[in-house]
């Protein structure tokens, strides 16, 4: 490695970051979680994707850190949490969000959720109005049963579930990460870790559930409830992600009251992770009241 080469990694957005990883009981199964910040400040709460953990906001955590006392969680089946044997459909997911705040003592908490994570978060602030201060949402995911869609994310994460590789891991972040630069072997690594645990195959088959035609119907979100949520929102469209997220945010941002839409370009699925400055200054400044709700 000579001058010019900027070597990244998760340890290197979190190496001079103040943290705690630590593990808490949320209903039947623990959740694993890391947090930043200081308690007393706004609670912010942090949603990965599909099959992912904690690491997808590592460059997120500390900058926001600043205003805010930040939770990343690996969510039910998912990275480290533990992985009861049944489908997770989105309630489950919510109900997690609830069993974590209250063994926190979290009386309310924004939350920033990404494709999967977003459809949680939305579905946490419909059902749960007065525990929720303001919403973000990043690749917005839980509007449309588009069947292509779906399909490739059964058969890429459903590959990597029963035969994790190096390669068939690889391949789910190329769906993820727009630049190759950006797909970082760290990443590839602890995700081909999570998924050789004994129990990740029989978890997969329970995270992917979900997206079944009878569960998914049940699952999505209708326009009508869409137009329900009353919490300030701020919608990050990825204009270089995949034509789905980018029309289902767009679409969001006619349909939810007052909410603010921003389009980032150059990035793909994972706008946190390849434009973190970017991202970490609009989140910041959106729940702060900088950037207003429908502004």
């Amino acid at each position: 490695m000579n001058d010019e080469t900027s070597y990244r990694s998760i340890w290197s957005h979190l190496a001079t970051v103040e943290h705690r990883q630590a593990w808490v009981a949320t209903g039947d199964f623990k959740t694993r979680y890391v947090e930043t910040g200081t308690r007393g400040n706004p609670p912010l709460i942090m949603i990965h994707g599909t099959g992912g953990s904690w690491e997808a906001f590592c460059a997120n955590i500390g900058p926001l850190s600043e205003h805010f006392n930040c939770f990343a969680l690996d969510m039910v089946g998912c990275g480290y949490t533990g992985k009861p044997d049944r489908p997770y459909e989105i309630a489950e997911h919510v109900a997690q969000i609830i069993h974590f705040m209250d063994a926190l003592g979290l009386k309310t908490a924004s939350l920033l959720g990404i494709s999967m994570g977003s459809w949680t978060a939305s579905r946490f602030a419909l059902a749960h109005p007065d525990r929720t201060e303001k919403l973000v949402i990043l690749s917005a995911f839980g509007l449309s049963d588009d069947q292509e869609e779906i399909g490739a994310i059964l058969t890429r994460r459903g590959k990597a579930f029963d035969a994790p590789t190096w390669a068939s891991v690889q391949d789910v972040f190329d769906k993820l990460i727009l630049d190759e630069a950006n797909r970082i072997d760290d990443l590839i690594g602890l995700r081909l870790q999570t998924y050789s645990q004994a129990s990740m195959k029989a978890a997969g088959e329970n995270i992917l559930a979900v997206f079944q035609p009878e569960r998914l119907a049940r699952n999505l979100v209708t326009p009508d409830e869409w137009r329900r949520i009353g919490v300030p929102t701020l919608i990050v469209v990825a204009v270089d992600d995949r034509p789905l997220y980018v029309k289902t945010a767009r679409t969001l941002a006619g349909y939810i009251p007052g909410a603010a839409a921003v389009e980032v370009h150059g990035v793909g699925h994972w706008p946190q992770f390849e434009a973190p400055e970017k991202i970490n200054g609009l989140v910041s400044g959106f729940l702060r009241g900088e950037t207003r709700a429908g502004a």
